[in-house]
């Protein structure tokens, strides 16, 4: 059953990438529809921007990610070796690599886990994780964490990361050239020339939505998979009531990649439509549920 959910990701992976590049299109085109009356050239540039960019995104995620957040990486098991083992033991079960290990100095507990595949795979911890949670809420959260990496959920949230980029970027230049342009050609189908503004104003709204709701589901189907390797739901479910319960944000969190971390590391109170992770009562329901 958990393999034809990794598979149903890969092929989601597939659709909604293809989604996400004929979105970053037609923002591309309804610029240049504006600007001048025509789509082509607009929809090449988005083309070239979106895909240097996201290949740029690919080749040194990890790197980046874990500078963004003021990670350090962990070289062997002398200094944290119960995280070390830990780390082990669920990426054996998992059938991965070991992932490479990062810690984070905040104390505020919480965690994520980067990497295109499972091969290029990376967990980060803080140290408030491991100074506040028992062992048997640690382990659930590093087999929350190599179930993200199992799942290929990094790599799709990678993707998204990118082409959120590249929608904010090409919609902030095509209003600037907006503000600056002189008309250009007047053969403009009204109908159009609004439909492409209100597209080009709200396009990055509508790409941080998309990328949202990407992760909130990517977030349930790790809860269940990081149980299938642990084989207890309880110390998962005990690990995210700790963890939300701190109001204490992770300071050395980058807000760009919040959306990753295990649970909110910004601690926002925002609507559901907005929300990067899913309401914490709910996972908690689901697991003792399991």
């Amino acid at each position: 059953m958990m393999y034809k959910q990794i598979e149903r990701n890969k092929r989601h992976t597939v659709f909604i990438v293809a989604g996400f590049i004929v979105f970053v299109l037609a923002v591309g085109a309804a610029i240049t529809y504006l600007m001048a009356g025509e789509i082509f050239t607009g929809m090449i540039l988005a083309l070239v921007l979106g895909g240097a960019y996201t290949a740029m995104m690919l080749m040194s995620s990890t790197n980046v990610v874990m500078r963004m957040n003021h990670a350090h990486e962990v070289k062997d098991g002398s200094e944290h070796r119960r995280l070390w083992d830990a780390v082990g033991n669920m990426a054996m079960v998992a059938r991965i690599p070991r992932p490479r290990l990062f810690i984070i100095k905040d104390s505020s507990p919480n965690a994520f886990a980067t990497g295109t595949s499972p091969e290029k795979g990376a967990v980060a911890v803080t140290t408030g994780l491991l100074d506040q949670l028992n062992h048997e809420e640690m382990e659930g959260v590093i087999a929350h964490e190599v179930a993200h990496i199992r799942n290929y959920d990094i790599r799709l949230s990678t993707i998204a990361v990118a082409l959120v980029s590249v929608v904010a970027i090409i919609s902030d230049l095509g209003i600037r050239m907006l503000f600056f342009s002189r008309g250009g050609n007047n053969n403009k189908h009204p109908i159009m020339l609004i439909f492409a503004l209100v597209l080009v104003i709200i396009a990055p709204l509508v790409a941080m939505m998309i990328r949202m709701a990407i992760s909130r589901k990517r977030e349930y189907l790790a809860d269940a998979s990081a149980v299938e390797l642990t084989r207890n739901p309880g110390g998962l479910a005990q690990a995210l009531e700790k963890i939300t319960g701190v109001s204490q944000p992770v300071s050395e969190a980058s807000g760009a990649s919040a959306s990753i971390y295990f649970a909110d590391p910004l601690k926002r109170k925002t609507a559901q439509l907005f929300s990067s992770h899913p309401p914490p009562k709910e996972r908690i329901k689901r697991l003792y549920n399991m």
